[in-house]
């Protein structure tokens, strides 16, 4: 790999050694990821979700090889390093979860994550023992990749029902002690919970923003103790949002008033123009 992927990793690295947290935006295809380059966030992060709707598929129906191309296209779109949301690695063993991250090495991420979330709506969160060897075998594959490299581990408990925050906490510490580098539990949308997740462990955590109920600043997350925020599929929901509200204008009342909240083309294509 070369030199200036490893000098991106490094600097991904660094930037969750920051006193205070960074905010690392979700694009969904290369325009949007040029664009949040151009407002000068510092990092990028893939939405699984936004990349399956750019695709005109529902999340997890993605297969690997369309997600590794997608991903492929964001690392070579920007200068910034790019961490990829791998959902459960495509694998339910240890093993298969340790071969995608050796392919998310090869195009050049410079981290991912790996959730708990097996695919099942009956099931969905796999037993404890086989969640941590799953993060387990990443840890591993990741190394191989490199030191730099940055491995998410994400408990999703909350997103399929569970209410029992301390059996979060304690899968998040068993994802820590077998080497996570940043620990995720998506649906945490108090800052009691938040701050306790980050007092009961010593690696850095990530929250993500832009879902209903979470709706405090920057400052607070980080007096809370959080090093990293994400915005999950937030950005790709309002674009598409906003194309739903056009629609269904035209549709029911036959306006086009639509058009007037549009970007104009300069300000769109001046995050696209190449320097000089």
């Amino acid at each position: 790999m070369s030199n200036h992927c490893e000098e991106k990793r490094a600097a991904f690295r660094a930037l969750h050694q920051q006193d205070t947290p960074f905010v690392i935006p979700n694009p969904w295809d290369v325009g949007s990821a040029r664009i949040l380059h151009g407002f000068g966030f510092q990092a990028l992060a893939t939405t699984s979700a936004g990349m399956a709707f750019s695709m005109g598929v529902c999340e997890g129906e993605s297969t690997r090889d369309a997600v590794m191309d997608h991903c492929r296209m964001l690392v070579d779109a920007t200068p910034l390093p790019v961490s990829a949301d791998l959902e459960k690695g495509f694998a339910d063993t240890p093993d298969g979860v340790a071969e995608t991250l050796t392919l998310a090495g090869e195009i050049g991420l410079a981290g991912c994550s790996i959730e708990d979330h097996t695919g099942d709506r009956a099931d969905p969160i796999f037993d404890q023992g086989l969640a941590v060897e799953r993060v387990a075998a990443a840890v591993e594959a990741a190394h191989a990749i490199s030191p730099a490299f940055i491995l998410t581990a994400r408990c999703e408990s909350f997103l399929w029902g569970g209410t029992d925050l301390d059996a979060v906490i304690r899968r998040l510490q068993a994802f820590e002690a077998v080497g996570a580098d940043v620990l995720y539990a998506p649906g945490l949308t108090d800052l009691d919970s938040i701050r306790t997740v980050c007092q009961s462990v010593t690696r850095p955590v990530n929250v993500v923003m832009g879902m209903p109920g979470a709706t405090f600043d920057l400052d607070a997350l980080k007096q809370a103790g959080v090093k990293r925020v994400s915005i999950g599929s937030a950005f790709a929901r309002l674009a598409y949002g906003s194309l739903l509200a056009a629609a269904q204008e035209i549709q029911e009342q036959g306006s086009f008033g639509f058009s007037g909240h549009a970007a104009g083309f300069a300000a769109i294509e001046r995050y696209f123009r190449k320097s000089p």
